[in-house]
């Protein structure tokens, strides 16, 4: 008998469809590891548009979610979250260029990473089936309690819990470079070979001096 494969890693299917491997330098699953804690990672991608990819390890794989807006410290600011394919586990360490013309061409930085622990000792596999994923996050930027919960197909909203780490600060304005490598998106693209207009388009305007007046 034939032993099959875990559910997680079939979920990659569409991952794999959707990328040609001998051209782009994003990660091809491997087989399947166990892993003693859950991460997360949040990656900021500037391709047709810019968006925050955000990614928990649940089981062999990273269920993902694309947030337009990023993240929000304000729980009063709902984020569309829109989930798209799985990613492997090793797509968390991927910063870099996705070439133009592969799906999702465009530049990629790590925005924040760490680990996370679901709350009320719920098993993440069945809330991402039932649609609420409430959890603590443990990273550079982005701490404290979340929620993630099902409105529609595909369509999640990511929320911030009330505690200690709420803000109302735009934390992808206040904090835009990587935890990784401490780039800016032009600067990753200038770096790896990207569109280096396209990728400042992600990042924040430059400050202006202005020059004080001459007595």
């Amino acid at each position: 008998m034939v032993a099959k494969k875990p559910a997680a890693r079939r979920g990659l299917s569409e991952y794999k469809r959707k990328r040609d491997f001998a051209r782009t330098p994003e990660p091809a699953p491997r087989p399947a590891r166990s892993a003693t804690r859950r991460s997360f990672v949040v990656q900021k991608h500037r391709a047709t548009a810019l968006h925050y990819d955000f990614r928990l390890e649940i089981g062999d794989a990273m269920p993902s979610w694309a947030v337009p807006k990023g993240p929000s410290l304000d729980p009063s600011q709902k984020r569309l979250a829109m989930q798209v394919e799985d990613h492997p586990l090793e797509y968390a360490g991927f910063e870099g260029v996705i070439p133009e013309g592969e799906y999702g061409g465009g530049t990629v930085m790590i925005w924040d990473e760490g680990t996370y622990e679901m709350l009320d000792d719920v098993d993440p596999a069945v809330a991402l089936r039932k649609g609420e994923i409430r959890f603590t996050l443990d990273g550079h930027k982005l701490k404290g309690r979340w929620t993630l919960v099902r409105t529609g197909p595909r369509r999640w909203l990511l929320i911030k819990g009330r505690d200690t780490y709420a803000r109302t600060t735009d934390i992808t304005v206040s904090r835009p470079r990587s935890v990784r490598t401490k780039r800016l998106l032009a600067e990753i693209a200038r770096d790896e070979g990207g569109n280096v207009e396209k990728a400042a388009t992600g990042d924040p305007a430059p400050r202006r001096v202005v020059a004080s007046a001459k007595p």
